[in-house]
């Protein structure tokens, strides 16, 4: 697929790339070049704290891997659904009991 180079270095990314690949408006896209070559890749973007609570569940599975015995899931957002919920119960284990 040959593609134009605009005015002030602008591209359009064919539709059926945009559609192949469910990219919407807003999404961020990261260039790089790779021996010569321009590569262009969709990223998310998310905050430190959020990074670092993913971290944390990921070590704790690894830790303990048959507390955590589900799957597969059918999505991104399910598998980060139930590590959000599974450190929820952790939490709440490590209240003091009254």
């Amino acid at each position: 697929m040959i593609i134009e180079l605009r005015k002030k270095s602008q591209i359009t990314i064919p539709k059926e790339i945009i559609h192949q690949l469910n990219l919407q408006e807003k999404d961020q896209l990261d260039i790089s070049i790779q021996d010569g070559i321009i590569i262009i890749e969709p990223v998310a973007v998310y905050s430190r704290t959020y990074i670092q609570k993913l971290e944390e569940t990921v070590m704790r599975i690894n830790e303990e891997p048959s507390k955590y015995n589900v799957g597969p899931f059918k999505s991104v957002e399910e598998a980060i659904n139930y590590l959000e919920e599974a450190n929820e119960d952790d939490e709440k284990d490590k209240e003091p009991q009254k």
